[in-house]
């Protein structure tokens, strides 16, 4: 296993360094998150000690087994591992999330921002966070519309226990990478937008792009990449 995930990790990192070079780019500007969704802790593990420093998981549930035990088989390696929320977050969990996770990439509501503050608050902690934009108009996907955005960043903002860091987006499913291209533009562009017209406001993450379109999304500036499949294969269920 630990021969595989260094073999996967590689390729995916070349990937990553040739779509920077394309773009201009360093690929020490963009971060890549292992999402380890419906895996088991051993292949994280293996993953993180071939040098993966950014998990994410979708599932609160899962990452509250799974990350202890990623933990005790990395050892004191575990202290350079840091954990991303990515799915949808339902607002009971909020407590464990801001117990587990470093980073919880899929604000979408007034409502858990300040579930999230008052849990991290009460852990002693200051959690990030990136919203989430839902830009294809999905209804099973989270995110707020970019009419919604301006005021959910300044309900953030109000919150002494969160740190908005940026935006996240999931693009429509599609076999072509060059399809959510469109989106990955729109989603840099908003946050231009919104720091021009908000007075101090910096976002300086983006996180889009997966396994299938990472290069599209670097090219149209992703600062972060969620890569599932091709770091730890494909997944059983959903």
């Amino acid at each position: 296993m630990a021969d595989d995930a260094a073999t996967r990790l590689a390729a995916v990192r070349e990937r990553i360094a040739r779509a920077a070079a394309r773009a201009g780019r360093r690929p020490e500007e963009i971060t890549l998150i292992g999402v380890a969704k419906r895996k088991p802790a051993e292949a994280v593990a293996a993953a993180a000690a071939a040098g993966l420093t950014h998990a994410g998981e979708n599932f609160v549930q899962e990452a509250r087994v799974k990350i202890p035990r990623v933990a005790a088989l990395l050892g004191p390696r575990a202290a350079s591992l840091r954990w991303h929320f990515v799915g949808r977050l339902q607002t009971n969990k909020a407590k464990l999330a801001a117990s587990l996770f470093d980073q919880v990439e899929s604000l979408d509501r007034l409502e858990l921002a300040l579930a999230l503050d008052r849990h991290a608050a009460a852990a002693g902690r200051t959690l990030d966070v990136l919203i989430q934009l839902n830009l294809c108009a999905e209804p099973q996907k989270g995110g707020v519309t970019p009419d919604e955005l301006g005021e959910l960043v300044l309900g953030v903002q109000k919150h002494a226990h969160l740190r908005l860091r940026g935006l996240m987006t999931v693009p429509a499913a599609s076999a072509d990478p060059e399809a959510s291209r469109p989106i990955f533009a729109r989603l840099r562009a908003l946050r231009d937008t919104l720091c021009g017209r908000v007075s101090g406001l910096t976002l300086p993450e983006l996180s889009m792009g997966m396994s299938a379109d990472l290069e599209v999304a670097i090219e149209e500036g992703a600062t972060s990449v969620r890569v599932g499949t091709a770091l730890f294969g494909a997944r059983e269920g959903t």
